[in-house]
């Protein structure tokens, strides 16, 4: 579900000035490996940021942004009045640098007892498909699509051919700043590299049920994960299991993000 403008352009500037003060005390400090990681490309030989960690956790700006009864509300229209913070990032997708995002669903990073988790994606900028928008298969949200490598290890990506139409026909979700997206845990997504002029960043945030509990922290992919925040609500003293049993991930070895882990599955498709 897409809601167009929910944020104002207030709103924008507060976010813009809060990321600038994130990367400029981090690049400052001469320590960013706990803010935020670079683009592999460099623009015009100056490094660049690709993802902010935890904005939620970086900047008051953020906490106010994921408090606001403009989002909560609505996520608690669609999993109810106790509600937790899984995690927060912000994608930068800087402009000409910006990396792509392979086909694949959130939920398949963090295992949980049911699936009531919603992602919430807020445009700072106009996206359009030039500038690697979000990008959607619809009504794919009930089932699990194949994330196993060769090995039966966990590839990061879908590894089944969504090129051929069989799981469906992709839908680009353009729309302008302040701009966001509700998706379920289980929409497959994906974004497309920016090699245009402008840049896209995007907030997001992951919402769930107070009573869907994690099953696994799934290693490198999750170390700078924080524990969940409850944000309205009560906390569960008991686990609610859903009706999709939960995908288990197996993983080899370390990798420091999706990015990287994604990268690491297409050299091994020779894609």
């Amino acid at each position: 579900m897409v809601v167009p403008r929910l944020l104002s352009g207030d709103d924008l500037r507060r976010i813009d000035c809060a990321i600038n003060e994130i990367v400029d005390t981090a690049m400052a400090s001469g320590d960013i490996s706990s803010a935020f990681e670079l683009e592999p490309e460099t623009e015009e030989g100056r490094p660049v940021a690709r993802r902010i960690y935890n904005p939620f956790h970086q900047h008051q700006v953020f906490k106010d942004l994921a408090t606001d009864d403009r989002i909560l509300d609505r996520i608690e229209d669609l999993i109810g009045k106790n509600i937790e913070l899984h995690h927060s990032k912000l994608n930068m997708k800087p402009a000409k640098v910006g990396s792509a995002v392979e086909w694949h669903q959130d939920l398949t990073y963090f295992p949980h007892t049911n699936d009531d988790l919603v992602t919430v994606l807020i445009y700072i900028d106009e996206a359009t498909q030039e500038n690697g928008c979000l990008q959607v298969l619809p009504a794919r949200h009930r089932e699990y699509l194949n994330h196993s490598d060769a090995d039966g290890m966990f590839a990061g990506m879908i590894t089944e051919d969504v090129d051929s139409g069989e799981v469906g026909e992709p839908a680009p979700l353009e729309a302008p700043a302040g701009s966001v997206i509700f998706m379920h845990c289980l929409m497959p997504h994906s974004s497309l590299p920016n090699r245009s002029s402008k840049g896209r960043r995007t907030i997001i945030f992951e919402y769930k049920a107070a009573d869907s509990f994690e099953i696994m922290v799934s290693g490198g992919v999750t170390k700078t994960k924080t524990p969940p925040v409850l944000l309205r609500g009560e906390r569960a003293n008991f686990a609610r299991f859903g009706d999709i049993p939960p995908l288990i991930p197996r993983f080899q070895g370390e990798v420091s993000s999706i990015y990287d882990l994604q990268a690491k599955t297409r050299n091994a498709l020779g894609a």
